[in-house]
């Protein structure tokens, strides 16, 4: 049987730009920096409410990718349990 290869750690995402998709109607995108069992804590994050916009979750980050982070605050701690997905932000397609 052939061996399934190992997911990335989340250790590879340290220092990266990421963004966190959340299950509640926010997106989070910023430099991973620290983790532990309950946070995530990102810097120079751009914590969006899509309550207030009439944009899509997938038009909002794709447009982050073409015009750039809209950073709104200098440091920000996300529950990891409101977390569904999270992504390079360098992985993000412009397509």
């Amino acid at each position: 049987m052939p061996s399934t290869p190992a997911f990335p750690s989340l250790d590879s995402l340290f220092g990266q730009i990421v963004v966190l998709d959340l299950s509640s109607p926010y997106v989070c995108i910023g430099r991973l920096v620290a983790a532990d069992d309950l946070l995530y804590q990102l810097l120079d994050a751009d914590l969006h409410d899509f309550r207030d916009s009439p944009i899509t979750r997938e038009n909002y980050v794709y447009d982050s990718v073409r015009l750039g982070i809209r950073r709104n605050r200098k440091q920000v701690l996300v529950r990891r349990s409101e977390v569904v997905a999270i992504t390079r932000f360098a992985d993000i397609s412009e397509t």
